[in-house]
C-alpha cells in the first residue's frame, strides 16, 4: 500500500502536491483567471458575435506573438479576432534575423524587403512566410475557442493611398504586388473581403483620395473602419450607409489591449457581428450582407435600424404603477453588458442606464415613450429614434 501511495505522488503534477505543504498559504493570485463576459441579445433570429478585425504581432510591427493575441482576446470576452500583419512592413524582422545568427555562421542577415512603404521592391522578394503568423494563431485557438480569421494588411504610404485589410484570406503570400490596386486584386482573387483601415489617419479630412475613388469604383471595397483605436470617423458611417459597405470598430492593437484600454477601465474596439454561427463561413456570410455594428469608446455606429432593433432587444419595459392623471411609471431595464443613453425629449438630460440596471420614467396617459439613443449613431452626428409602445 506504501509503495502504491508513493507511486501515486510521483504521477502528480508540482502544482498539484503544492496544495499539501503546510507551509504554503494558497492566495487568489494562484487562482485561474478570469474571462470578461459580455453578455448580448440575440437580434432578428441572429447571434452577436465580438470580433477585432485588425491586430498586429511581433511579425509585422506588434509587441507580442500571435498566440499571446489569441489568449488577450479570449480574456477580453471576444469571439473572433483576426490576425493582419503588415505584407510590406514588417519592422522586427531584422531583429529576429539578428536573434538567429547562431543558425547561418554566426553573422545576422540582412533584412530585405521590410519597408516597402518607402522602398521599392528588390528582385529578391519578401522571404518572409505570411501565412506563419495565422497558423500560430490557429494553433492556440483550440485551446480557448476563439475563431482566427486568417488576413493580411496591404499597407502603403498612408495620406495618398492608405490601407486595407484582406479578410478571410487563403494565402497571404501571393497577395503583394507593387501596384496597391493590384495587391487588393489579388486578395479579391482568393475570396478575401477588403476592410478600409482608419480612413482619416495622418489626414486633415476623410475624404476620398483619388486613389481611393478608383478602389471604390472598380468594387473592391467591402468594408470600412468607422472606429480604430482611439479614434471615431464621423462621416464614415454615412460613406458605410451610401457605398453599402460593413462597419467595423478594430483596435489596430501594437502593444497589449491590457495596457490601452483594460487597465483604463474601458472596453476594448469590437466589431460586432450578427450571424448564425461563429464560423469563416458563418461571419463572413454576415459581413457580405453589412450586418455588423461598430462598439468604440462607448459609441455603437451603424446602419440605423440594426441600431434600433439592437437597443429594442436590449431592454424590457413594464408599467408598474399609474397616477390618477394616467401618467404611467414605466421601469426601463437593460437586460445586457453594454451601457446603453438615451434622452426622452430634446432638452432633456441624456440618461446613461448601466447593464442589469432599470430606470424608472413617466409616460403621460395615451402617449408612447420616444426616445433618442444618444450613445448610438447612424450617421455623422445623427442618433437613431425608437417609439415604444406603453400598454
Amino acid at each position: 500500500m506504501k509503495k502504491l501511495l508513493i507511486s501515486i505522488l510521483a504521477l502528480l503534477p508540482i502544482s498539484a502536491m503544492a496544495q499539501y505543504n503546510p507551509e504554503t498559504l494558497r492566495t487568489p493570485v494562484a487562482q485561474a483567471a478570469q474571462r470578461l463576459e459580455i453578455v448580448l441579445p440575440q437580434v432578428n433570429g441572429y447571434n452577436i458575435y465580438k470580433a477585432d478585425l485588425h491586430t498586429h504581432s511581433i511579425y509585422s510591427d506588434g509587441e507580442v506573438t500571435p498566440a499571446f493575441r489569441v489568449r488577450e482576446a479570449f480574456f477580453d470576452g471576444l469571439d473572433a479576432i483576426a490576425i493582419t500583419e503588415h505584407i510590406e512592413y514588417r519592422r522586427i524582422e531584422g531583429k529576429m534575423l539578428k536573434f538567429v545568427k547562431g543558425y547561418t555562421g554566426g553573422k545576422a542577415l540582412k533584412a530585405e524587403n521590410t519597408d516597402l512603404i518607402r522602398n521599392e521592391i528588390t528582385e529578391s522578394g519578401i522571404k518572409a512566410d505570411l501565412n506563419y503568423p495565422v497558423e500560430e494563431a490557429i494553433k492556440e485557438s483550440k485551446k480557448y475557442g476563439v475563431l482566427v480569421i486568417p488576413g493580411a494588411e496591404i499597407t502603403r504610404e498612408p495620406v495618398k493611398i492608405g490601407h486595407f485589410n484582406a479578410l478571410f484570406t487563403k494565402d497571404n503570400n501571393t497577395i503583394y504586388d507593387p501596384d496597391p490596386l493590384q495587391s487588393i486584386r489579388n486578395a479579391r482573387k482568393q475570396g478575401a473581403l477588403i476592410q478600409h483601415n482608419h480612413p482619416g489617419w495622418r489626414r486633415t479630412t476623410c475624404a476620398k483620395t483619388e486613389f481611393e475613388l478608383v478602389a471604390y469604383k472598380e468594387g473592391l471595397i467591402d468594408g470600412i473602419e468607422v472606429a480604430n483605436g482611439g479614434s471615431l470617423y464621423l462621416p464614415i458611417i454615412d460613406r458605410a450607409r451610401e457605398d453599402n459597405l460593413f462597419v467595423a470598430a478594430n483596435t489596430d492593437i501594437h502593444p497589449t489591449t491590457a495596457e490601452y484600454y483594460r487597465l483604463k477601465g474601458q472596453l476594448r474596439n469590437m466589431t460586432l457581428i450578427f450571424a448564425k454561427e461563429c464560423t469563416l463561413e458563418g461571419l463572413k456570410e454576415a459581413l457580405e450582407a453589412k450586418r455588423s455594428l461598430a462598439l468604440s469608446g462607448g459609441y455603437i455606429s451603424g446602419d440605423e435600424q440594426l441600431l434600433k432593433d439592437f437597443f429594442l432587444a436590449s431592454i424590457k419595459h413594464e408599467v408598474i404603477g399609474t397616477d390618477k392623471k394616467g401618467t404611467r411609471k414605466v421601469l426601463v431595464t437593460n437586460m445586457y453588458s453594454l451601457p446603453l443613453e438615451f434622452k426622452t425629449s430634446k432638452n432633456a438630460n441624456p440618461i446613461l442606464l448601466q447593464p442589469r440596471q432599470s430606470v424608472l420614467l413617466n409616460v403621460a396617459k395615451d402617449k408612447s415613450l420616444n426616445l433618442t439613443l444618444t450613445n448610438m449613431l447612424c450617421g455623422d452626428m445623427v442618433n437613431p429614434k425608437v417609439k415604444i409602445e406603453v400598454k
